[in-house]
């Protein structure tokens, strides 16, 4: 069996920082819209999850409160026979969701994601601000990389040896 240790190393989770793979572009709703409207917001955007935000004082940016899923939707507003069109984002949403630190390590945020039994986390910055997501997509997506050239590298050897020894 690979430890974990082996595996962080191979795909270099433990020295990659989450502000250099996350997702800028995190969607976002504030927590009194209609949860009909965030529904609508995840189907136009093709995604399925918002970040619940409220502005900081004294600035424009903003600042992560909850997180709502499709998921969360579905299992319990759809599934509960619940009037979606009657409640908002704060009735549904996750309060207080993990954050994963900007400048943090993605070794770290991996494990917190592993301990909640979450594929995503909204990414703060040393103040607390919204500056994006971190989805196990991110993280797959270098070792992805990784292990194409890997096969590719396997593959043309086959074919110099094929062709230098037919």
């Amino acid at each position: 069996m690979i430890c974990k240790g082996a595996v962080e190393e191979v795909f270099a989770v433990s020295t990659m920082r989450v502000g250099d793979i996350c997702s800028r572009d995190a969607v976002t709703v504030r927590e009194f819209a209609g949860l009909a409207a965030a529904a609508q917001l995840m189907r136009h955007k093709h995604i399925g999850y918002v970040v619940v935000i409220e502005p900081t004082v004294g600035d424009s940016a903003v600042a992560p409160i909850g997180v709502i899923t499709d998921r969360d939707i579905v299992v319990g507003v759809i599934a509960r026979e619940a009037g979606p069109r009657t409640l908002t984002v704060g009735d549904v949403m996750t309060r207080q969701p993990v954050l994963a630190a900007e400048d943090g390590s993605v070794s770290a945020a991996l494990h917190h994601m592993c301990e909640i039994g979450v594929r995503r986390l909204p990414v703060v910055d040393r103040s607390g601000r919204l500056t994006g997501v971190i989805s196990l997509d991110d993280v797959l997506e270098g070792p992805a990389e990784q292990l194409m050239d890997v096969a590719c590298s396997i593959r043309r050897e086959l074919k110099v040896e094929s062709a230098l020894r037919p």
